[in-house]
């Protein structure tokens, strides 16, 4: 394995090209015609144009993209995250045409895809499981009324072959139900490629909190410890951080070897997430989902751990020996918290902000602080792609020191010409609820008028 294209777009396609030279690999950069002059082009060793604005046109085009590899000599493909990240029948054709697909066997992210299949293999890893349904497919209604009622309100509306909160929905009584269905349904077909849902159980005061993993293929796996994810906007996730707040040493661990034992039931392979809901009042969890690529957090594990996850991904894919091949070899100390800088407009719902970036200066980073961005001043946010610009993670001997170094960070900040959620962040770092640790996923409902000036 000398030459890797990524499959991708921004920052993780920056995050992924730093590793690959890290290893002494040449890198191919794809990109549409928007971003011709993106930095995530600028610094790969080669480029190479996928045509098109959209990412229906461009980045989610799998033949365009094999294309890409075939005549620029690439020899194995990253996907990074989201575009065609978890596509079971790209990575299978990756495969099949003699090239290194970094990520885990199509199988895999075939059985994790299908949300269905994924909570029937968890109950069988003895993993426990939130009640839900079977799948509905676009215009599919039959049934669907039973088995809400069945679930009980207030339910999730979810993407069955997707992840990342996209199109998901709250439903709080039936006659809302085939709305929203139809909603995500809808937004589903467009993110994925599939309109595919399922509905599954709302807990009311619950906290999203997830298990890096790292599989060897063979059945072995280990953890790379804890992220809570818990403070969300419409289901996606701004702010994460690891050691997750006040959680017992018992319960981290029973969702450890949970995760580890998904793992090792799937012989999956490289990096994966395992998401659990957690009930903030009881601490009993439950399986989400296993999202089968690295994740936009992965920098939290990395800041406490001192590995390299993508370098991990490639030194596997490349038949050479990761950073971290037993337990014993992944040590955690301190405490890091990310959270993720996006033009849009926190006071109109987060809608996004698009135009021209006229200034962007950053604070300069150490051993306590990353910026991982792919904007510069000068590039230009389009309605194209998902609004987020940069990832801040910062790094304390406890978790107090980590919010005021990621405050100090925000507040070094200077953008100009977009709107930002810079000071929506700030406020939450900054909130006493956020600093005792009192996180869930209904934090910025609950302390709405505090969050947004």
């Amino acid at each position: 394995m000398k030459t890797v294209l990524i499959a991708n777009r921004g920052e993780i396609a920056c995050r992924v090209i730093r590793s690959c030279q890290a290893l002494g690999l040449r890198t191919v950069a794809v990109h549409s015609d928007p971003d011709a002059q993106s930095r995530h082009v600028e610094i790969a060793d080669q480029r190479v144009s996928l045509g098109g604005s959209s990412a229906a046109e461009s980045y989610l085009r799998a033949d365009a993209v094999l294309e890409a590899a075939r005549s620029s000599g690439a020899d194995a493909i990253h996907p990074g995250y989201g575009f065609l990240s978890e596509n079971e029948a790209f990575a299978a054709a990756v495969e099949a045409a003699g090239l290194v697909w970094v990520g885990p066997s199509p199988a895999s992210i075939a059985d994790m895809g299908d949300k269905e299949r994924a909570r029937l293999l968890a109950r069988a890893a003895g993993v426990p499981v939130l009640p839900g349904s079977s799948r509905f497919r676009p215009g599919e209604f039959n049934g669907l009324v039973p088995a809400a009622l069945e679930i009980g309100f207030p339910l999730l509306v979810k993407a069955a072959a997707g992840g990342g909160g996209i199109g998901m929905r709250r439903v709080d009584r039936p006659e809302d139900l085939q709305a929203a269905v139809e909603a995500t349904q809808g937004m589903a077909a467009r993110a994925f490629g599939d309109g595919t849902i399922y509905l599954e159980r709302y807990i009311e005061r619950a906290r999203h909190v997830e298990v890096q993993v790292f599989g060897f293929g063979d059945g072995r796996a280990i953890h790379v410890h804890e992220r809570d994810c818990s403070i969300q906007r419409r289901f996606q996730k701004i702010i994460e951080e690891s050691p997750a707040p006040g959680l017992s040493p018992d319960t981290l661990r029973a969702m450890y070897d949970s995760a580890v034992a998904l793992c090792r039931q799937e012989r999956y392979r490289g990096a994966g997430t395992v998401e659990f809901v957690l009930d903030a009042d009881t601490h009993e969890f439950f399986f989400l989902e296993m999202n089968t690529r690295i994740q936009v957090e992965h920098p939290v594990s990395e800041m406490i751990t001192g590995l390299d996850l993508v370098g991990m991904q490639l030194q596997l894919a490349s038949g050479q020996v990761p950073q971290a091949r037993e337990q014993d070899d992944v040590h955690a100390r301190g405490h890091a918290i990310e959270c993720r800088l996006y033009a849009e407009r926190p006071a109109k719902g987060f809608l996004p902000s698009t135009g021209l970036v006229t200034r962007f200066d950053l604070p300069l980073t150490d051993d306590t602080l990353r910026i991982d961005s792919g904007v510069r001043a000068g590039d230009r946010i389009s309605h194209f792609y998902d609004p987020m610009i940069a990832k801040f993670i910062a790094h304390g001997a406890n978790r107090e020191c980590a919010i005021a170094r990621l405050i100090d960070a925000i507040d070094a900040v200077r953008i100009e010409g977009i709107e930002t959620n810079l000071g929506f962040l700030r406020r939450t770092l900054d909130h006493p609820a956020f600093r005792n640790g009192q996180v869930s996923t209904g934090f910025v409902d609950l302390y709405k008028p505090d969050l947004i000036a």
